[in-house]
């Protein structure tokens, strides 16, 4: 097989994978990750893309109580949590999401920024790290997080 062919079948193998990962973030537009999940997720993503973070709360709650193990509900809480300024509670939130999926691209890259706002530089890089290991032909989550710590370290 010739390197042509070999990077030819790995840009396939790329675009193939990137199809079939879910767009997480509120407000990247991409919704069809909420087709296998429950009516209380989907309504708290479309409030949280609205910027609703409070409203969002009693349906992540209940998704929670539906979907006990589901990363993407921490996640979305300690989103949530974050843009309110409850710092401490979204730390626990996507501690849980990642105990559950230690490679959710979303949870380290939120995580990283939460990181970030504590002022723990080191622990955003770790976040990007791993994010780096995870997004085996780059992604969003990990460039999102390495120009969100470029730009921290232009401030200091």
């Amino acid at each position: 097989m010739t390197i042509r062919a070999i990077v030819f079948a790995l840009s396939i193998i790329g675009l193939l994978t990137s199809s079939i990962t879910p767009g997480f973030a509120a407000g990247s537009g991409d919704a069809s990750w909420t087709e296998t999940k429950s009516p209380d997720l989907k309504a708290a993503v479309e409030l949280i893309r609205n910027e609703k973070y409070d409203e969002a709360q009693p349906y992540l709650q209940k998704a929670l109580v539906q979907e006990p193990n589901d990363a993407d509900v921490y996640n979305m809480l300690g989103y949530s949590q974050r843009k309110m300024g409850n710092k401490d509670k979204a730390l626990g939130y996507y501690t849980k999401a990642l105990e559950i999926n230690p490679k959710h691209r979303r949870a380290n890259e939120y995580l990283g920024e939460l990181y970030l706002g504590l002022d723990q530089p080191d622990k955003a890089k770790e976040r990007l790290s791993v994010l780096d290991k995870s997004c085996f032909f780059g992604c969003d989550e990990y460039t999102t997080l390495k120009n969100a710590i470029e730009a921290y370290e232009k401030k200091q």
